[in-house]
């Protein structure tokens, strides 16, 4: 997905950045366990969107979960390809 390699290269991009200058480099800094709960987070109301049967609010809070999801990853050092090679192997 074009939208998904675009946002990656943004986080790669902002990972150094002033914390002041954007919210990833903030949850850069504010390290990893920062990350790991709004992806819990953004889990959560990803599930909570889907059992009221809203679209809308699943696809955006999807987003939220994709976009923290990523951030993660690239603070652990875990490339998308990485978990697309994973996901070649579960192929049937």
């Amino acid at each position: 997905m074009q939208a998904l390699d675009e946002l990656w290269a943004v986080i790669l991009e902002r990972r150094g950045a002033d914390p002041e200058s954007s919210y990833t480099a903030k949850l850069f800094a504010k390290g990893r366990p920062k990350i790991a709960q709004k992806v819990g987070e953004e889990a959560v109301e990803t599930v909570i969107a889907a059992l009221v049967q809203d679209k809308d609010a699943l696809a955006a809070e999807s987003a939220d979960l994709l976009y923290h999801l990523l951030v993660l990853w690239a603070d652990c050092g875990l490339d998308p390809n990485d978990v697309a090679a994973v996901l070649e192997t579960r192929k049937r």
